[in-house]
């Protein structure tokens, strides 16, 4: 391989092993591979490698659909139909992200576990996304206060 020729054994090894410490859970991250590419997450919990994923990678909660513009002159009715979110929730390989700089305050880890999202669970991944929609929709709801971070969180991105 060109982009390798020159290196050494352990400098490639060093190119491997890519530290993540910045990578922390309540960070937002843009996922840029699969089928949410270019769509916001939160990071619940990130793990340096397990037996069926070799690599570091990183379970995040995010938003599938955003919610759509409200305005003043909008009835009460309409306003709680236009914020509701759609969430999705996966494993995501570390390399797939993008990090942002907001950090949220949103207690997904209450919601989603880990071990919830294994083959054998004893929850299914529809009731984690029922607790997430309940719990985005509750978030968006309240002010999002001095954390930026909410308010970016919740827009659809535009690219």
């Amino acid at each position: 391989n060109i982009a390798t020729k020159g290196l050494t054994p352990e400098r490639l090894l060093e190119i491997e092993m890519v530290n993540y410490k910045f990578l922390t859970p309540g960070k937002i991250v843009i996922l840029l591979q699969g089928r949410f590419a270019g769509k916001k997450a939160i990071i619940v919990k990130t793990f340096d490698g397990s037996r069926e994923r070799q690599f570091g990678h990183a379970l995040v909660a995010g938003i599938e659909r955003a919610p759509l513009k409200v305005t003043k002159g909008m009835s009460e009715k309409k306003v709680l139909k236009r914020s509701k979110c759609k969430p999705f929730v996966k494993f995501v390989n570390l390399r797939h992200v993008m990090p942002t700089r907001y950090q949220v305050d949103i207690d997904v880890k209450s919601v989603v576990k880990a071990a919830d999202m294994g083959p054998d669970a004893k929850t299914s991944r529809k009731d984690i996304k029922k607790g997430l929609k309940d719990l985005f929709n509750k978030r968006y709801l309240a002010k999002p206060g001095s954390n930026a971070g909410i308010k970016f969180f919740y827009e659809k991105l535009r690219f």
